[in-house]
C-alpha cells in the first residue's frame, strides 16, 4: 500500500476502494426513479395539447386538441414533403390549398411567420 501511495502522491480518488455491484445498483435505481418522475410530469407551454378550430384539426386528421409544437412540426412535415418552400429564397413559402385554408388565403408566407398564423387556430379556455 505504502508503494501506491508514493506513485499516486496520495490521491484520494485513486486509492479509494471500487464501488461494488450494490453502488451500481443504486444508481441504476435513481435513474429510473428519476426517469419515471420525469415522464410523469404535466406538460406545460408549446407541449400541452390545447382544443383546436375546425381547419386545423382537418389539417391534423381529426384530431381535437394539439400541442403547438406538433402543429408546428405538421406543417413543416407538408412544406417538406410537398416541396413548398421556394428554392430561390428558402425563408418563403409557398402556400397549396390546405396551408391556404390556415394562413388566410395567403398565397406566400414566411417561415418565421408560421407560428403567429397558427396562433388564431388554437382556442383559449
Amino acid at each position: 500500500m505504502a508503494a501506491v501511495a508514493r506513485v499516486f502522491r496520495g490521491s484520494r480518488f485513486l486509492m479509494s476502494p471500487a464501488g461494488g455491484v450494490a453502488a451500481g445498483a443504486k444508481k441504476a435505481a435513481a435513474k429510473v426513479t428519476k426517469a419515471d418522475a420525469t415522464a410523469a410530469k404535466e406538460k406545460r407551454g408549446i407541449l400541452k395539447p390545447v382544443p383546436i378550430s375546425d381547419a386545423l384539426s382537418r389539417f391534423a386528421g381529426g384530431a381535437p386538441e394539439i400541442a403547438r409544437s406538433a402543429a408546428v412540426k405538421l406543417i413543416w412535415n407538408h412544406i417538406k414533403a410537398n416541396g413548398l418552400q421556394n428554392p430561390e429564397n428558402k425563408r418563403e413559402i409557398i402556400c397549396d390549398g390546405a396551408l391556404k385554408s390556415l394562413f388566410g388565403g395567403r398565397d406566400k408566407v414566411g417561415m418565421l411567420e408560421i407560428a403567429k398564423l397558427l396562433s388564431p387556430h388554437f382556442i383559449k379556455n
